[in-house]
């Protein structure tokens, strides 16, 4: 049965909740009713050929049916600037004018600043046309908009400062277009005047905004720009273009500007979702649906690289026709999870309602349970990988990479999510994608609806995950689960009351606290089974101003869809920089003693197992085996245990030097590919046929205070787990480890280490 898996969508207001407090969801639909069930799942995937989709069904306080409204998302950021009047032009003259670099001229008229409303057609503003020609928009008294454009046309990616000023007295105004000098292009200026209507209206009773237009009075936005504005600013009094243009609007003390009604500098509070007006009048703004900060702008010299050291030279902020941060829906249902439910995976099932429901109608929001404060706590955690999820949220790649096919060397395929997703852009996309503008995605958020993350959706990192929860459920091992939000918020405290935390198949983005909180873990004494591949690399952070958002920015190495622009790696949240943990001195070999090596696009591979397996001290690792046997050559979906994504070993990049790789990969072939930062030039033999950096290594080393790690270096390793009915050597040597671990006998730190 071909599933609508999109009929109702939803999401949660947050991602995890404990066990005895509440989750509210948003959900919408163009049908009148949804009938809402919990589950907890113990295996989100569907697929029939592997263990099969497992749940138990919660009974809950809002099972049954709830009216539901058919919700619009509406993309694109902008600033809001309340002014009860003060932006309205008075007076004999007012001008305004900002520092504009469009990135997309498209179809569509595009607004750079004003108070104007589309749908009473009155107040004011500059916008750009579909040629990309500056236009002031004045309402008139008839309800008829006046238009008068300046016959010169901005170019993409280029800076200029747009102006207008009006004489009021005079019943006339002038458009102004400054392009300075760059490189080998001369500085060039235009301008042209033009006779006011008379009495027109430019007050529509609106707030000013800044990159749209309302829509209407109800807080709707259009015409969203795509680019960077910097240094927008406001007179009263008669200026010539170039005396704005150069005006500083810093202040000195005890001295005014004449003038002067406001002047707004986006390199103050870069890290936050406000923007401050410099002037007297205090008109300071918000920011919605969360633009891009931290960018570089007009004076940028390319002397700095972040943005914390000359803020000045990051006083823009590039807006996006496509931005979404909170689709700001009404909220459906709320849910007060039972203080005795146990932690895990949920998902509330949405089907349809009425006496007549469609079979095939069925859809999902996932959200965490983790343990509340009267949980009973298991001895082991698993901490699920919310930041990787978020990444990949809603990923286009297939639709929009050109390059797709030939990196995944098979034909494309279009699951109904792409399909959706290509209908229905306004639902954002993760940050493997590009804007419409061509710049990378740097956020992503769960403040939307996430296909990707929920079962009958693409099976990549959250289905996979569950496979381990369905080899520990199988196997009757207690565990929690909490989720590495937890650790971003409270740090090591999360993990304190386990004696050993488990991370899942992929564990790529990882903030400065979850690293930190991990290793202050394992140096504690905890033991830590890392069961992924591709694991700990990407460097980022959730946006303290925006929580629910995570954020990336591409550095200049590292496997990645898009990049960074010059001068924009760090983040704009935290100022840190957005690269690879490798390049901030803290490789994933330091923590667990293995980090990323190659991607496998085509036939998976098995373990070997090394000299260094003979050790004493990881006997316990393979009891039950056989010492010569091909570790994980199965798997369900990707037929190996070594594949997909895999990290090795590699003492140069911190793995501990009495670390013992106890285990190699065999059997990759020539689509096994290293990351870029493995390899400074381009020469024959790079594939894994030939070399023999393009591996899986699994590995055993002790902490301090009788910890221990355990790593198997590869994405598909949990797919193992189920083979054979659970019985293989994959499920029996992580069987032994998980054992040991669970262990309170201490783990001893060879002298030698």
């Amino acid at each position: 049965m071909i599933y609508k898996t999109n009929e109702y969508l939803g999401y949660p207001d947050r991602i995890s909740v404990p066990a005895g407090e509440a989750v509210r969801f948003q959900l919408s639909s163009k049908r009148p009713s949804v009938k809402v069930e919990v589950l907890r799942l113990r295996c989100g995937d569907v697929d029939t050929n592997g263990p099969g989709f497992k749940y138990e069904v919660m009974t809950s306080p809002i099972d049954g049916e709830h009216a539901c409204l058919d919700q619009p998302i509406r993309p694109g950021s902008n600033a809001v600037i309340d002014h009860d009047g003060a932006l309205v032009p008075t007076g004999a003259h007012w001008c305004f004018g900002a520092y504009v670099y469009p990135t997309r001229i498209a179809d569509n008229a595009k607004a750079l600043m004003g108070n104007w409303c589309e749908r009473s057609a009155r107040g004011y503003a500059l916008e750009l046309d579909e040629e990309g020609q500056l236009v002031l928009v004045l309402g008139q008294v008839s309800g008829t908009p006046a238009r008068f454009a300046l016959d010169v046309k901005l170019r993409q990616r280029v800076w200029a400062f747009v102006s207008c000023a009006l004489d009021l007295a005079q019943g006339s105004a002038s458009l102004s277009l400054i392009v300075p000098a760059d490189g080998v292009r001369p500085a060039a200026a235009y301008s042209k005047s033009f006779a006011l209507p008379h009495a027109p209206a430019l007050d529509s009773g609106l707030p000013f905004l800044i990159a749209a237009h309302h829509a209407n009075g109800d807080c709707q936005y259009t015409s969203h720009f795509d680019g960077k504005i910097e240094a927008p600013r406001v007179f009263s009094c008669r200026l010539d273009a170039e005396a704005l243009r150069v005006f500083d609007g810093r202040q000195r003390t005890g001295a005014s500007d004449a003038g002067l009604v406001a002047f707004w500098d986006f390199s103050n509070g870069i890290s936050s979702l406000s923007i401050k007006d410099l002037s007297p009048n205090s008109l300071h703004g918000s920011l919605r649906q969360l633009p891009r900060r931290g960018v570089t702008g007009f004076h940028w010299s390319g002397s700095v690289h972040d943005w914390r050291l000359s803020l000045q030279e990051y006083a823009a902020i590039h807006f996006h026709s496509d931005d979404i941060y909170d689709c700001e829906w009404q909220t459906t249902c709320r849910l007060d999870v039972p203080a005795h439910w146990r932690s895990g995976v949920y998902a509330l099932r949405l089907t349809s309602g009425g006496d007549n429901p469609d079979r095939d109608c069925e859809s999902y929001v996932t959200f965490f349970v983790t343990p509340g404060k009267a949980s009973r706590r298991a001895d082991l955690v698993v901490v699920a990988s919310v930041a990787t999820y978020l990444a990949y949220a809603n990923s286009a790649l297939r639709l929009y990479q050109v390059h797709f096919e030939t990196l995944m060397e098979h034909v494309l395929w279009l699951p109904q999510d792409d399909v959706f997703m290509q209908e229905n852009p306004e639902i954002g996309q993760s940050t493997y994608d590009c804007h419409v503008d061509g710049s990378g995605r740097a956020y992503s958020s769960w403040l939307r609806p996430v296909l990707n993350m929920r079962p009958r959706g693409y099976w990549f990192n959250l289905i996979n995950d569950t496979h381990i929860l369905d080899w520990l459920e199988e196997k009757g091992i207690a565990y929690d689960l909490i989720t590495d939000v937890e650790l971003d918020r409270e740090g090591a405290r999360a993990l304190a009351p386990y004696r050993v935390m488990m991370t899942p198949t992929h564990p790529e983005y990882y903030s400065f606290n979850m690293m930190n909180a991990i290793m202050a873990y394992q140096n504690a004494g905890g033991r830590h089974i890392s069961m992924g591949g591709n694991a700990f690399y990407w460097r980022c952070g959730f946006h303290p101003a925006a929580p629910a958002t995570l954020e990336v920015r591409r550095g200049m190495a590292g496997t990645r869809t898009w990049e960074s622009e010059p001068g924009e790696v760090h983040l704009a949240g935290t100022g840190e920089p957005g690269s690879l943990w490798r390049h901030s001195g803290f490789a994933p070999q330091k923590l667990v003693g293995v980090g990323f090596s190659a991607m496998i696009n085509d036939t998976c591979g098995y373990y070997l197992r090394t000299a260094e397996s003979d050790d004493a001290r990881v006997a316990f690792i393979f009891e039950g085996t056989g010492r010569h046997e091909k570790f994980g050559d199965f798997g369900f979906r990707y037929n190996g245990a070594v594949g997909s994504e895999i990290d090795r070993y590699d003492l140069e990049l911190g793995t501990p030097p009495h670390a013992l790789r106890i285990a190699t990969s065999e059997g990759l072939g020539a689509g096994a590919l290293p990351t870029p930062e493995e390899f400074r030039t381009v020469v024959d033999g790079l594939d894994g046929t030939q070399n023999a950096l393009v591996r899986a290594d699994m590995v055993f080393f002790e902490t301090a205070h009788g910890g221990a790690v355990f790593a198997t270096g590869s994405i598909t390793y949990g797919m193992s787990l189920g083979h054979n009915n659970y019985d293989n050597n994959i499920s029996t040597i992580t069987l032994n480890v998980v054992n040991r671990f669970l262990d309170p006998r201490p783990f001893v730190m060879p002298a030698k280490a």
